[in-house]
């Protein structure tokens, strides 16, 4: 263990935010290495063919999930104007803060109401197209409709797919993969919902669950997954699929702020609040954002405070060469999908020189902001998908972030909250978040 000694003595003196992160406290960090040059090993044509990828799929997801028949089988949320939460917020803060404020409703995604619907069903999509294409059953140029009849899912039922998680990406892809036909096992921590659990187990998918956190479910999802050639481990620490089924999202998100008529320019820029886990959500999202909007737009994550596994590997450098833990920290939130202690092998590499900052929640505060949501606006989502309301005040009462920034570019700008989860959540569950 890392935990205590000279290795943390010394993480303080080169990083001396640790020394609060430390005490649990909510802390705010700007990222010195901020530079946006957008690395090479994923392109924009990665994303385009995931976004050609989901187009072909569409037909399918139509006919295997009726209720995505109003959007042609897109898989998409809805982007609203929150002015009631602004008015709330502003008054918070004491007054002053600038710009719009927006809801991106991930919360609302067709089949899984998560943002992990994005990434865990496009990769889960990836492999049965990988596995109907091989077979010699399926051409790229057949409607894709076809892969809701019994031949593909007796072909679909001879493999196998597993993944870890804390709830809402076993939600995704254990709901895909089993319409489609395939054998499911979701590893689980010990932080996700039993009502998550039980859906899975409804949906016809097997939860293994682990009294350790989500890095242990993991392994052995992984583990297990090694023994077996028929099955297709969803790596949630370091799927490249993931990353680009999150980075789609980025046009589409595009396509509404222009039918909203927003513009985003130098004068006009776009803040983005997303919660993090392990990063493979935000981070695949930021990615998809910087290759729209280059420099205009500015991305955070918001983590809760004592699972700040992301701020810790971009802030020192380690990425997931260091846990919370290693600084006496519990992991431990609740926020489920947030309970991360280590960050993505993947994520911190590709986009933290294009994240503009960081920065922590207390799990009473997210608690709140979710009450808060419901009463001025009507809307539900679950305590890690308002993780990111904090950050509009943040970045305005931060003294030294209008640097980055034209003159009165902040009068401006749009700012966007990711939700990302919460309407799948029973009501009985919501009724517990809602009472406080």
């Amino acid at each position: 263990m890392k935990g205590d000694g000279l290795f943390v003595r010394d993480l303080v003196q080169k990083f001396p935010l640790i020394e609060d992160m430390k005490k649990g406290k909510e802390v705010f960090w700007l990222n010195p290495g901020l530079d946006n040059v957008l690395p090479r090993e994923v392109s924009k044509a990665d994303i385009e063919d995931a976004s050609e990828r989901l187009a072909r799929f569409a037909p399918y997801i139509v006919r295997a999930f009726p209720e995505t028949s109003p959007g042609g089988g897109s898989i998409e949320s809805p982007l609203k104007n929150i002015p009631e939460m602004k008015a709330f917020l502003n008054g918070e803060a004491g007054g002053g803060l600038s710009g719009r404020l927006l809801l991106k409703c991930d919360s609302e995604l067709p089949i899984s109401g998560s943002i992990k619907a994005r990434g865990g069903i496009y990769e889960v999509l990836c492999f049965a197209e990988k596995v109907a294409l091989e077979s010699g059953l399926l051409n790229r140029s057949d409607d894709y409709a076809v892969l809701a009849e019994d031949r593909f899912r007796e072909l679909f039922s001879r493999y196998a797919v597993s993944v870890g998680s804390t709830g809402n990406l076993g939600l995704s892809i254990g709901i895909m993969g089993a319409r489609l036909g395939f054998r499911l096992t979701v590893h689980m921590s010990a932080d996700a919902r039993q009502w998550k659990k039980d859906l899975l187990r409804q949906k016809g998918a097997k939860v293994a669950e682990y009294r350790g956190d989500f890095q242990m479910a993991v392994a052995e999802g992984r583990r297990q997954a090694e023994g077996d050639p028929l099955c297709h481990f969803v790596d949630d620490e370091n799927s490249r699929d993931l990353f680009l089924g999150y980075a789609a999202a980025a046009e589409r998100l595009k396509r509404q702020l222009d039918g909203m008529g927003i513009t985003v320019d130098s004068g006009h820029p776009l803040f983005v609040y997303l919660p993090c886990g392990v990063g493979g959500g935000p981070g695949g999202v930021t990615f998809g954002l910087k290759h729209v909007f280059g420099e205009n737009v500015h991305c955070f994550f918001a983590e809760p405070v004592q699972s700040p596994c992301m701020l810790l590997g971009i802030m020192t450098g380690l990425h997931d060469g260091i846990c919370v833990q290693d600084v006496g920290l519990s992991g431990r939130t609740s926020a489920d999908g947030l309970a991360v202690g280590r960050p993505s092998k993947l994520v911190g590499r590709l986009v933290g020189n294009l994240l503009d900052g960081l920065f922590t929640v207390s799990d009473s505060r997210m608690e709140a902001l979710v009450r808060d949501l419901y009463t001025r606006e009507g809307i539900f989502v679950e305590p890690s998908a308002a993780a990111g309301f904090p950050g509009f005040a943040a970045v305005q009462r931060n003294g030294g972030y209008a640097e980055r920034l034209t003159p009165s570019a902040m009068d401006h700008s749009v700012h966007i909250v990711w939700a990302t989860g919460g309407s799948m959540v029973p009501e009985g569950e919501r009724k517990k978040y809602l009472a406080g």
